[in-house]
């Protein structure tokens, strides 16, 4: 066994019909590798080795890549102690692969960053999030939890919550209910447009949400003049990801 470590967000899921439900999400289609993050005492992995692909996983706890070494043999060669944050991803997997895992509370949003800086190399994304965090991913415009990551993610994935896991399924029990989500993405997801200045603006929107756009994006000192003042009135959650993309390819050209 493996003691869970709070500093590390550790939250061992128990239920095995509940793991099976979350490497289903993935289609394994387009790729041949998965890269799982923080399988901790494997109850994912032993799904995941059983379908036909080439598993890795990342694993910063030492214990439980010890436990992961004594138990899962099919796993040699592919267990990555490290710290997910500080790979090169391009440097560790090198082709298209699927990202999966029971994401760490406390490092699942810049798990997703991380995501969206390869998203040429992961067209596909499965796992669970704290439910907080997983509504956010996948909130519409209008909604409350609409943000940054919202829009963003919803530029290059299709976005889909899958269902809801309960407290009690984990050990130890954590104080929130979690949420499986599963992003595939788009066909046409290289669009026409600045990403680094499409990012600025959603980040600059968002960290002042309740401001209009006009006020909002002045610290960016764009040419917001040549803009319709319907749109600079309107505030961050009005805008759809599209909206985003099109006042970032208006501000290129202005």
């Amino acid at each position: 066994m493996v003691r869970a470590k709070k500093h590390l967000g550790q939250h061992f899921l128990k239920s095995s019909e509940t793991a099976a439900r979350i490497g289903d999400a993935l289609s394994f289609q387009g790729y041949k590798k998965v890269l799982e993050i923080g399988p901790g005492m494997g109850v994912l992995t032993q799904h995941l080795l059983a379908r036909d692909t080439e598993l890795y996983v990342v694993e910063i706890d030492t214990e439980s890549v010890h436990y992961l070494e004594q138990n899962f043999p099919k796993l040699q060669g592919h267990i990555v102690p490290a710290d997910f944050l500080q790979l090169d991803l391009s440097e560790l997997m090198q082709e298209p692969f699927a990202l999966i895992g029971n994401y760490p509370y406390n490092i699942s949003s810049q798990i997703i960053f991380k995501m969206l800086d390869y998203v040429d190399l992961i067209p596909e994304m499965a796992g669970m999030f704290q439910k907080e965090v997983a509504d956010r991913l996948c909130a519409e415009p209008g909604s409350k939890t609409y943000g940054i990551l919202s829009v963003l993610s919803a530029v290059y994935y299709e976005r889909e919550y899958l269902f809801t896991v309960e407290k009690e399924e984990f050990s130890p029990p954590p104080k929130v209910r979690s949420g499986v989500i599963r992003f595939r993405r788009k066909a046409n997801y290289r669009a026409n447009f600045n990403e680094a200045l499409l990012k600025r603006i959603v980040k600059a929107a968002f960290n002042q949400r309740r401001k209009t756009l006009r006020n909002a994006l002045k610290s960016l000192n764009l040419p917001l003049d040549g803009l319709s003042d319907s749109l600079l009135q309107k505030r961050a959650e009005q805008l759809s990801y599209q909206e985003f993309i099109d006042l970032t390819q208006s501000l290129e050209q202005a």
